[in-house]
C-alpha cells in the first residue's frame, strides 16, 4: 500500500481547506475524505486510490437524519446505511431506498459505510481493479481493454469509446428515482445538485465521475416530501443471492388513482456508467392504465438507444424484465 498522511479535520472548514490543496485536478486525487472506508481502503490496499493524504471526517456532525419542515428528509453524509435503511421515515415513506440498501453488500459493511461514500462509490469493473492493466479510469489515455475483452457485467447505457464502466451503487439507484438533492460545501461556498445532475457521463474524461471539484465536501442529501399514498419498489438481479452486484435493477415510484398511473419515476441499475433514470419509461406509463401490458410497454421504452457490448447483450432482455416486474409488484402493493 502506498504511505499516506492520515488526518483528521476538526472541522468541515479545516477539512476543505486542506482538500482544497489538492495537486491534481482529478477531483482532488492525491486527497480523499473518509468515511466508513468501505470503498476507499480496499482501493488503496489494490493500489488503486493511491492518495497521500487521507482525511478523516467521521467526527464532524454530518451523521444525523432529520425530518425537515416541509416533511423531506435530510440525510447526513456520514450516516450508516444501516441507519438509514432501517429509519422508520425511511421504510415507511421512501421504502424504495430502503429496500435497494438492505439488497446491496453484506450486514457489516451496511454497518460501516457512509451515504455520501455510496455516491461516490467507484466501479468493479475487473480492469479499474487490476494494476497491471491498463484502465482509462484509472489512468487517462492508456485505454480500454474492456471494450474488446470481458464486458458481461459493464454497461448499455452512457458509455464512450474511453469507458464502458457500470456505476455498482444500489442506493443510488433509488436516490435517481426519489429525487434526491446532493448538498456540497467547498472552496467557493455551498451548492445543491440535483441528483441527476451528479455523476457525469465519462465522455473523454473517464476518470471524472461526479461534478465534484477539488476541495467539495457532501454535507448531507435531501429527499422531497413524500407523495401520498406512492406505491414503491427496487428489485435487483444478480448472480447470486447475496453481496453481489446488479446486472441489472430497477427502482420504481408510482402514483395510481382509478386504476391508471398518474405519476412514474422510474430508474436502472447494473446497466449504466451512471444511476440511469429512464424518462422514456415514465413517459410510457404516465396516463397509462396500471397492467402488465402498459408495464411491458414502459420497459420497451426505457430500452430503446441500448448499446450492449460483446458479452452483454442479454441485459437489454432482462432489464426489461426486471422492470416490468418491480412495476407489477409495485402497483399491487
Amino acid at each position: 500500500m502506498h504511505t499516506f498522511e492520515f488526518i483528521r479535520p476538526p472541522d468541515s472548514a479545516a477539512a476543505i481547506a486542506a482538500a482544497a490543496k489538492s495537486k491534481t485536478a482529478q477531483q482532488g486525487a492525491d486527497v480523499r475524505f473518509m468515511g466508513g472506508g468501505t470503498t476507499l481502503i480496499d482501493l488503496m490496499k489494490l493500489n488503486v486510490e493511491t492518495p497521500d493524504r487521507v482525511l478523516d471526517i467521521n467526527r464532524l456532525p454530518f451523521d444525523k437524519i432529520e425530518v425537515m419542515p416541509d416533511g423531506g428528509l435530510k440525510i447526513g453524509a456520514t450516516a450508516r446505511n444501516s441507519d438509514l435503511a432501517y429509519h422508520a421515515k425511511v421504510q415507511s415513506d421512501y421504502s424504495v431506498l430502503s429496500q435497494a440498501i438492505l439488497q446491496g453488500a453484506s450486514a457489516q459493511i451496511r454497518n460501516m459505510a457512509t451515504v455520501a461514500g455510496n455516491l461516490l462509490q467507484r466501479t468493479r469493473c475487473v480492469y479499474f481493479r487490476d494494476t497491471a492493466m491498463a484502465c482509462n479510469k484509472r489512468e487517462p489515455g492508456t485505454g480500454c481493454p474492456a471494450i474488446t475483452g470481458h464486458n458481461r457485467t459493464l454497461a448499455i447505457f452512457g458509455a464512450s469509446d474511453h469507458c464502458i464502466a457500470t456505476n455498482p451503487s444500489d442506493m443510488c439507484i433509488a436516490l435517481a428515482a426519489l429525487e434526491a438533492t446532493v448538498h456540497i460545501q467547498g472552496p467557493k461556498g455551498t451548492r445543491a445538485v440535483a441528483f441527476g445532475d451528479f455523476h457525469v457521463l465519462p465522455g473523454n474524461t473517464p476518470q471524472r465521475e461526479t461534478v465534484l471539484e477539488p476541495g467539495d465536501l457532501i454535507t448531507h442529501v435531501t429527499l422531497p416530501p413524500p407523495i401520498t399514498g406512492s406505491k414503491q419498489h427496487y428489485l435487483k438481479l444478480r448472480d447470486r443471492a447475496s453481496y453481489e452486484f446488479a446486472l441489472a435493477s430497477a427502482a420504481v415510484v408510482l402514483t395510481i388513482a382509478g386504476g391508471k398511473i398518474t405519476r412514474a419515476r422510474i430508474a436502472l441499475g447494473g446497466v449504466g456508467t451512471k444511476p440511469w433514470r429512464s424518462p422514456e419509461a415514465e413517459a410510457a406509463l404516465t396516463g397509462k392504465p396500471a397492467n402488465d401490458a402498459t408495464f411491458r410497454q414502459a420497459a420497451e421504452a426505457a430500452l430503446q438507444g441500448a448499446k450492449p457490448q460483446s458479452e452483454n447483450k442479454f441485459k437489454i432482455e432482462l432489464a426489461k424484465r426486471c422492470i416490468a416486474y418491480a412495476l407489477r409488484t409495485a402497483a399491487a402493493a
